[in-house]
């Protein structure tokens, strides 16, 4: 449920009656579905006239590992997982903390890439 404003309700259960209409400050928009496939970006403006990168589809991540200590630009397979959505995984949705299989193994993302216009992740070391 994507909460905007607040509640209708008092705590006795009668309503609050709107005191005024919906700002254009108080605006939100869809969300942007991060998938897999040749890079996409949307810029969109925001308030202050500033601008969004939002990342539609891409291939490629920047995969951190840890015992290495750096970063490398890998290939993303397919998402293992994604505790977002139950069915982001079978999509292919990228989401922030969704897993994904790439060319070095399995990686955590750690951004949210519909708002950043990139794809970072942490991998998954085995034991």
């Amino acid at each position: 449920m994507i909460w905007q404003g607040r509640s209708r309700r008092k705590p006795t259960g009668g309503l609050y009656r709107p005191h005024r209409k919906k700002r254009k400050y108080e605006m939100g928009r869809p969300q942007t579905e991060t998938l897999i496939g040749e890079r996409k970006i949307k810029l969109e403006r925001v308030r202050g006239g500033n601008y969004k990168v939002k990342l539609v589809r891409d291939k490629y991540a920047n995969v951190y590992v840890p015992s290495e200590g750096k970063v490398v630009r890998v290939e993303i397979k397919r998402v293992v997982e994604n505790p977002a959505h139950v069915h982001y995984a079978r999509r292919n949705v990228i989401t922030k903390g969704a897993i994904i299989e790439t060319e070095i193994g399995l990686a955590r993302v750690t951004n949210r890439p519909s708002q950043e216009g990139l794809i970072n992740a942490v991998l998954i070391e085995q034991k």
